[in-house]
């Protein structure tokens, strides 16, 4: 899985979000406090108050804040309002794929890698992230032999 800066700046910021309490926070503020382009981060931020994951309020006192309790976000949230869903094969739904001959298995590759995806990502929140209190079945992957190995 490629992560690409659209989704790391998404989860950057709603875990800057998280820290800054109730009231909001400007979109500059995010910016330097995380290190992402302003104009990249506002397109992002409307995005994600188009899904509810964040509310604006306009004003001398504006800015961004939650729009659901951190604990209630799943990193698969994000990434699905951002960027899709989170496999897909040429844009389309690994389901819906047909191969034949020897690359029949392939669907099934596809939609196991899906599901293998779903394990981590909708069970980490941006509080998690906040909190560095990972889940326990995600902690027991990062402890396998290899987790740490580039391949």
């Amino acid at each position: 899985m490629q992560v690409n800066a659209k989704v790391d700046y998404a989860l950057r910021a709603l875990t800057e979000l998280t820290n800054a309490g109730p009231g909001p926070v400007k979109a500059e503020a995010i910016s330097q406090a995380q290190g992402i382009p302003l104009k990249f981060l506002e397109n992002i931020l409307l995005d994600l108050r188009h899904a509810g994951l964040v509310i604006s309020q306009r004003g001398q006192v504006g800015g961004y804040r939650l729009g659901r309790d951190a604990r209630e976000i799943t990193l698969a949230d994000v990434i699905r309002v951002v960027d899709g869903p989170l496999a897909n094969v040429r844009g389309l739904s690994p389901e819906t794929i047909e191969y034949g001959g020897s690359a029949v298995a392939l669907r099934e590759v596809w939609i196991a890698l899906r599901a293998s995806m779903r394990v981590v990502l909708e069970a980490v929140t941006i509080q998690d992230v906040r909190d560095g209190e990972l889940p326990a079945e995600v902690r027991a992957l990062l402890e396998a032999p290899d987790a740490w190995t580039r391949r």
